[in-house]
């Protein structure tokens, strides 16, 4: 499996944001970037691996700015790290007036997907080739998050395991609900 580039499977989808995509506040609809984000991810994990790669998470994703109705949306989107199966799939969403060429940097989020072969099972990807300090900067990067995002899902599930309900009143005293069972 010869190894590949980042440049080779870097994508930009652009698109035209249209009336039905807004929500009831008039601006783009989350939910509509997300969609376009999980495409664009799906394009350049799957020009990298060579094969079907589907979305297992997705991490970072904060709105910076909303999304008018008739700006254009381009999504810049590279492979950051590649594993054994799993992708990285950095992606930077900027959005454009038109009329005036101002353009916006609405938000940056990670997609991790994995690739999986004819048999449905996750499948070797290429090793991926750093030719510049950014590639370098950004596979670091996506190391050094995965290893942050496996410590808080060990903690996590440690949380959870250990949750006492008894001391409920204690823990929650100066939160913002109100407990109505008796413990």
């Amino acid at each position: 499996m010869e190894a590949r580039a980042v440049k080779d499977s870097q994508t930009t989808i652009t698109e035209l944001m249209i009336p039905s995509y807004a929500n009831f506040g008039g601006k783009i609809h989350g939910g509509i970037l997300l969609s376009l984000m999980d495409k664009v991810a799906y394009v350049t994990a799957s020009k990298h691996a060579g094969t079907y790669c589907v979305t297992v998470s997705v991490d970072k994703v904060e709105f910076l700015q909303p999304v008018e109705v008739g700006y254009l949306v381009s999504l810049k989107a590279s492979v950051n790290y590649v594993g054994r199966s799993s992708l990285i799939v950095g992606i930077r969403v900027e959005s454009q007036n038109v009329k005036t060429g101002e353009t916006k940097h609405t938000n940056s989020c990670y997609f991790t997907m994995v690739a999986k072969g004819d048999d449905n099972k996750p499948m070797e990807v290429p090793k991926l080739i750093l030719e510049s300090e950014e590639d370098i900067k950004r596979f670091i990067e996506a190391m050094r998050m995965r290893e942050i995002k496996e410590k808080v899902r060990d903690e996590m599930n440690d949380v959870r395991s250990v949750i006492e309900v008894a001391n409920a009143r204690e823990i929650l005293k100066n939160e913002r609900c109100t407990i109505k069972i008796r413990l």
